[in-house]
């Protein structure tokens, strides 16, 4: 309905048809191996026939957001050089296929617009008409085998949403897809017939791997949502009874803090379920296991090829999971995870380059292995800058060792997302997990309030439960109290809002609420 079209459910021999003429059209227009093919569609069977085709021909996808719009899309066409793309006549109530035709007159490398849909503008291809006009689809395997593509040929190119004010193209091979996405399919223990709902927008790791990849690893059904809408998510799992699904922490704290809308749902199917992004509480963790015997995992990774799963298998305490991940990688330690052994992780203090190996310092995560990527697209000195001189990849995310054997890798934070309070490191990720917890918080983030004195104070960004109020006093009380953190952590301000801004992806903005407190810090000064 996202895109006016009606919902299809296709047979394994439904999409092999399907492809096989998509194949055959992408052909007769002249696309050949290591073409670019820019796709900007909602989660829908439509995207696996085209990603599915597009590899195939060896064609790289490159797929965006559909929240993207001429700015983000001028840059993806121009870094690229893509000559097609494929979108829908409308997602939601934008004219997509409109906006990307008009794009042509500025990017010469931008040959062919095909969408779905009715309604088209002049210029751009009915995918539905031509793919029903394609009469000999056993073509297909003749360009298949033309093309000779290889696991190490490039099939994607996603796109970072960091702090940069260009996303950053990350390219990814077959081969590097599927050690990473087995770690998902492992993870959430699916098989054959085993089904899986979608909800993640399928442009990056987070989307791909936990869908279309291990769609294909478990020969397993999929069930598509997108955009996110919390009521049709929950009705998809009445209805459909996955085994497994995935969903931030905010989305999984609010059902435990309402469990009306969980009511009409049989959790004798879904047992799994994955989260990751943000920093997941052990109270979410716990109840899901003890209220519905639904066990959460805890999923670290990054488009780059960060991959630390934290499973009930390898963590089996809540308490434990929610707040370290497997420390995979180093000799040692054997874990059921199925990246043990692929991957080598280590920690590095990014102002010495000395490795640390003693428990409770923070420091630099650094990884190698064949779940990482070879480098950014078209961008030889940002990849210098991200590989170390030993040939790991520079995460950009703050560890420390931790457990009683040293056996777990806790996360920090990010190497710039820290308050730093009169010399003081305090992260942000623990204060937000914590506040997860709190009744009347629905969504939580933590920033630096500039200060003359300390440099920084603590700053809690809060959207309340609807229908409550929340002053900075109880939750320094609670925090205090009921979590008993250290007098240091506890946040000096408190800036209310009915949401916090996030990005097509979901993760939170956290530089618009760090300008927001600027301004207020400002005010408060003058």
């Amino acid at each position: 309905a996202v895109s006016g079209r009606p919902t299809r459910r296709l047979t394994w021999n439904d999409v092999a048809d399907e492809v096989a003429r998509m194949v055959v059209l992408l052909h007769d227009l002249g696309l050949r191996k290591d073409d670019v093919i820019l796709c900007q569609l909602p989660n829908s069977v439509d995207q696996f026939i085209v990603y599915m085709a597009c590899a195939k021909l060896g064609l790289i996808v490159t797929p965006v957001p559909a929240q993207y719009r001429q700015h983000e899309l001028a840059h993806v066409i121009a870094a690229t050089d893509a000559k097609a793309a494929v979108t829908a006549q409308r997602i939601g109530r934008h004219a997509h296929a409109e906006m990307i035709a008009a794009l042509r007159s500025n990017c010469p490398s931008l040959q062919h617009v095909l969408a779905y849909g009715r309604g088209l503008p002049s210029g751009v291809l009915d995918l539905d008409a031509e793919i029903a006009k394609v009469t000999d689809p056993a073509r297909a395997r003749l360009y298949e085998a033309q093309a000779a593509s290889s696991a190490n040929d490039v099939f994607t190119v996603c796109w970072t949403s960091g702090t940069e004010s260009r996303p950053k193209g990350v390219p990814r091979s077959f081969n590097e897809w599927l050690v990473q996405s087995q770690a998902v399919a492992d993870s959430a223990r699916l098989v054959a017939g085993h089904r899986l709902l979608s909800p993640f927008p399928m442009v990056n790791m987070a989307g791909i791997a936990s869908s279309f990849m291990a769609w294909l690893l478990s020969g397993s059904t999929v069930i598509q949502h997108h955009p996110f809408d919390l009521a049709i998510f929950l009705q998809q799992i009445r209805d459909e009874r996955p085994h497994y699904s995935c969903a931030a922490p905010a989305v999984l704290n609010m059902l435990l803090k309402q469990p009306q809308l969980l009511e009409g749902i049989n959790f004798d199917t879904l047992r799994i379920l994955g989260s990751g992004s943000a920093p997941l509480s052990e109270w979410m963790i716990r109840e899901f296991r003890d209220r519905y015997g639904v066990e959460v995992q805890n999923m670290f990774g990054s488009n780059e090829g960060m991959s630390l799963p934290g499973t009930a298998g390898d963590i089996p305490e809540p308490a434990m999971r929610a707040a370290y991940f497997p420390r995979i990688g180093v000799p040692g330690f054997d874990w059921q995870a199925s990246v043990n052994g692929k991957i080598v992780t280590r920690l590095v203090d990014p102002s010495t380059e000395a490795e640390v190996t003693e428990p409770g310092q923070s420091a630099e995560m650094r990884i190698k292995g064949p779940t990482v990527f070879s480098g950014y697209w078209r961008a030889p000195e940002l990849t210098a800058s991200a590989f170390d001189a030993e040939g790991y990849f520079k995460t950009g995310d703050n560890f420390e060792i931790a457990g009683d054997k040293g056996q777990y890798y806790r996360f920090c934070g990010r190497l710039k997302d820290m308050v730093i309070r009169g010399g003081m490191n305090i992260s942000l990720e623990e204060l937000e997990s914590l506040l997860e917890g709190h009744p009347k918080v629905r969504e939580v983030a933590i920033v630096g309030w500039p200060d003359e004195v300390m440099g920084e104070r603590v700053c809690a960004c809060i959207a309340p439960v609807k229908g409550t109020e929340v002053t900075l006093e109880e939750i320094v009380a609670w925090l205090r109290d009921e979590k008993k953190i250290a007098a240091f952590k506890l946040p000096e301000r408190l800036m209310l809002l009915d949401s916090l801004p996030r990005n097509p992806v979901g993760k939170i903005i956290k530089r618009e609420l760090r300008d927001k407190v600027q301004v207020l810090a400002e005010k408060a000064r003058s």
